[in-house]
């Protein structure tokens, strides 16, 4: 069965014709958007086109041909264009609709497996999903010939997401709720900590009031800030485990004297999965944020990327 299918769709390539071309620029051309409809195992076909085109850059929906005929033909405008799918291209319902969306000036996009079809006779350019025989041992059941369309109307869709230069940013941008979406849109600025809840001393405070402030922050780490609050450097719990192995005197000891100088760390307007991958590959647990000038303006640590589901 398997192969059967897979043959489909590898004779749909050998069968692309300057049709393809042709529906691919009156989508392009179309200031309206794209309905796509169909009836039966064709219209569950046709819905998942329709999906894909929306997620891709080419705004589109699925109509009823059945509730066109009723009423819902009026969701179909002047400037639009009509994907029609029928494997026979004769399909009752479908074919009843033809005569109206032309009258109401409407591009037609044909997609069946008969190219002598009603249907390839009335559309603007018509894509052939013939196939051999059917995946089904009785011939019958549509499944190659459903495969064969939706693989055509996923070409069609990747052919218009090229065409438009469309982006994975874009992509990210109509799918925010998914994982790919927080990755690409999510900033550091949008999940580092600032202003009181960053953990900051000054370069002559003593190793007791840096305890203090990692304390207060729950960060795990303290920057380290010059007089004109450039960053200088970053004390961590690791460096307060290796302080106290050196049987360092707390209420003594300079932060300047113990701290880690020239800090790893990232700038705001960068995506936070960059700081992700800056983190992974130090080996380390947080980020000092600064600005162009070296100015410290944030800070963030693996428990702040987990939590808004970068990571």
């Amino acid at each position: 069965m398997l192969t059967i299918e897979s043959d489909a769709v590898r004779l749909l390539a050998e069968r692309l014709n300057e049709a393809f071309p042709l529906a691919l620029t009156i989508v392009l051309n179309c200031r309206g958007r794209v309905v796509v409809t169909g009836m039966g195992k064709s219209g569950h076909v046709a819905r998942k086109i329709a999906a894909t085109l929306a997620s891709t850059g080419t705004p589109a929906f699925f109509v009823h041909p059945g509730e066109a005929s009723h009423g819902d033909l009026g969701m179909i405008a002047p400037e639009d264009v009509v994907i029609a799918l029928s494997n026979s291209g004769e399909s009752a319902e479908v074919i009843t609709i033809l005569p109206l969306i032309k009258r109401r000036g409407a591009k037609l996009i044909g997609m069946s497996g008969n190219p002598k079809s009603t249907l390839a006779r009335e559309s603007d350019a018509h894509l052939n999903v013939a196939v051999d025989k059917e995946a089904c041992p009785l011939n019958l059941a549509p499944t190659a010939s459903t495969t064969a369309a939706l693989a055509m109307g996923d070409a069609l869709a990747v052919a218009l997401l090229d065409a438009r230069g469309f982006t994975p940013e874009d992509f990210a941008r109509t799918h925010p709720g998914g994982s790919l979406g927080r990755r690409l849109l999510v900033h550091v600025r949008d999940v580092m900590h600032e202003g009181e809840k960053l953990p900051i001393v000054g370069e002559s405070a003593s190793l007791k009031d840096a305890l203090l402030e990692m304390t207060r922050k729950g960060l795990g780490m303290t920057a380290v800030v010059d007089g004109g609050g450039r960053l200088a450097g970053v004390f961590t719990d690791g460096d307060l485990r290796r302080t106290l192995e050196k049987s360092v005197d707390v209420h003594a000891a300079k932060i300047a004297d113990l701290m880690t100088r020239n800090p790893k760390s990232i700038e705001p307007d960068r995506l936070a999965v960059e700081a992700v991958e800056r983190m992974q590959e130090l080996k380390i647990n947080g980020l000092l944020v600064i600005d162009t000038e070296r100015k410290l303006v944030g800070a963030l640590n693996m428990h702040d990327l987990l939590k808004a589901g970068v990571v």
